[in-house]
């Protein structure tokens, strides 16, 4: 029987896509143990909008999260996600930032990366992949699917070619982000990237916006696939990916062998499940088949957020409206793939058009930038008249002959102006707000106590230790019995 591999992506993007990216550090640490054993192929852990929301919301230095989590599953690679040029925000990044910030990933503990570019313009890649070959990390390079006239199977044949040839990969992924892919896609799409590949292993990442991932995860172990990226089920389902216990179950009876260990999965459920409830975060559900997902191709995630910024302006019953445009955008764009940061870019030029009721009436720079081409060569060219109306507009004018500074890291040291920082540090102070890094330093180290959830009695013991009202504890159940007195030897 054939084997399957897993990648975990709970501790990444089941809480990106179920808990707006807001576990902690302490979340994690306690089953780390119990994840070490799974047999994972890799567990992923961080991508860079994780860096921000560590220093935005957690006040947790990201870097630390990193070294904690690599010393605890000493035989699970970490794996992290990084984008193309904007790497971590709409920002175009000099090459130096992203050279450095690779190398303090492996430096850190990071042995995985995925690295990927939404335009499938592997000249984006090229420096990126090489860094982290150098440096001695396994590359995962993913052909990000979306539905357009332009992402044919012929067009995926064609990229799939040109990135084994231009990159060299270690491993190849489908990247599905917004749910879109069917069986019947998944039935030709497979086939095509595997007669590109040769014998690197292929890798399916799905998310259930529509309720179809677990199926076309099925369905592409039987034409080839290597590899399925899941959660466990408390941060499975939704916009997240499939659980990898509906995962194991299926696969074991279409005949294949599952590798991962039922029992430490069952246990990093129960934790999970245990830190949902107490930290009141929603769990993972199936949803129910959308037929509108396919139109406008907005992650779940993302339209939540329309809502809030229509709402705030007394325009939540607009959304619809929002959606039809942001299909007719990306249209008139050359169908970006609908996923950070094109959706981003995307959604916010078709609030401006629809609040504002006239189109292009502004425009935002990142979406000047993108039509411009700074972002890489757009999947089919910019609508001519969108692209005058938009190079037209005032803020446009500086962004026209723009090219991208690159300046070296010891030029951004003296423009930091603080000698002596680490380069963890650095990056920090270059890429995010500096306000959010002061803070976090503040914080101190990573708060790491936390109860074991698939352990109740003990996460009982370690709540009750901590009320001060609490002098003597008494457990006692079938077989067991447990006295503790505060202050006793």
């Amino acid at each position: 029987m054939r084997e399957i591999s897993f990648v975990d992506t709970t501790m990444r993007d089941g809480h990106q896509s179920l808990w707006a990216t807001r576990m902690k550090t302490a979340h994690m640490l306690p089953i780390a143990t119990v994840i070490d054993e799974a047999g994972f192929l890799a567990a992923e852990l961080m991508g860079t909008v994780h860096f921000d929301a560590c220093l935005r919301y957690l006040r947790e230095d990201p870097w630390e999260r990193i070294r904690l989590l690599a010393e605890a599953l000493p035989n699970t690679p970490l794996r992290a996600l990084i984008r193309s040029k904007s790497l971590t925000s709409f920002n175009i990044v000099p090459d130096s930032v992203i050279k450095l910030w690779i190398e303090r990933c492996a430096a850190n503990g990071i042995r995985h990366l995925m690295i990927f570019d939404a335009l499938h313009d592997w000249s984006n890649l090229s420096k990126s992949v090489a860094v982290a070959k150098a440096v001695g990390i396994e590359v995962v390079v993913p052909l990000v699917y979306s539905l357009s006239p332009v992402h044919t199977d012929e067009f995926y044949a064609r990229k799939t070619a040109e990135m084994i040839k231009m990159l060299n990969p270690d491993s190849v992924m489908i990247k599905d982000s917004i749910g879109l892919l069917t069986p019947e896609r998944t039935k030709t799409l497979v086939p095509t990237i595997k007669g590109q590949i040769g014998d690197l292993p292929l890798e399916m990442h799905s998310h259930c916006t529509t309720g179809l991932a677990p199926l076309c995860c099925l369905d592409s172990v039987a034409l080839g696939v290597d590899i399925i990226d899941t959660c466990v089920s408390p941060l499975a389902n939704g916009p997240s990916h499939p659980s990898i216990e509906n995962m194991i179950m299926n696969l074991r009876r279409l005949g294949y062998t599952p590798k991962a260990d039922e029992e430490a999965v069952k246990k990093m459920a129960e934790h999970f499940r245990y830190v949902a409830k107490r930290e009141g975060k929603p769990m993972g559900a199936p949803v129910e088949y959308d037929l509108f997902q396919y139109i406008h191709q907005v992650p779940g995630g993302m339209i939540s957020n329309l809502e809030f910024m229509l709402s705030e302006r007394g325009m939540g019953h607009r959304l619809e409206e929002v959606l039809e445009e942001i299909s007719v955008i990306r249209e008139e764009w050359g169908y970006p793939v609908m996923i950070t940061p094109f959706s981003q870019l995307v959604g916010t030029q078709a609030v401006l058009n629809v609040l504002l009721g006239e189109r292009y009436k502004v425009a935002t720079e990142e979406g000047i930038r993108y039509v411009l081409g700074h972002y890489g060569k757009t999947p089919a060219p910019v609508e001519p008249n969108v692209l005058d109306r938009i190079t037209g507009l005032p803020e446009a004018k500086g962004l026209i002959d723009w090219e991208q500074p690159q300046p070296s890291i010891e030029d951004l040291r003296k423009e930091v102006g603080r000698p002596g920082i680490s380069d963890d540090e650095l990056l920090l102070r270059v890429l995010f707000s500096e306000e959010h890094v002061e803070a976090t330093i503040s914080a101190g180290p990573i708060k790491t106590d936390y109860p074991r959830g698939d352990k109740p009695v003990m996460a009982l013991i370690h709540e009750l230790t901590k009320q001060k009202d609490v002098s003597r504890i008494h457990v006692q159940k079938k077989g067991f019995s447990l006295s503790l007195k505060k202050g006793a030897p």
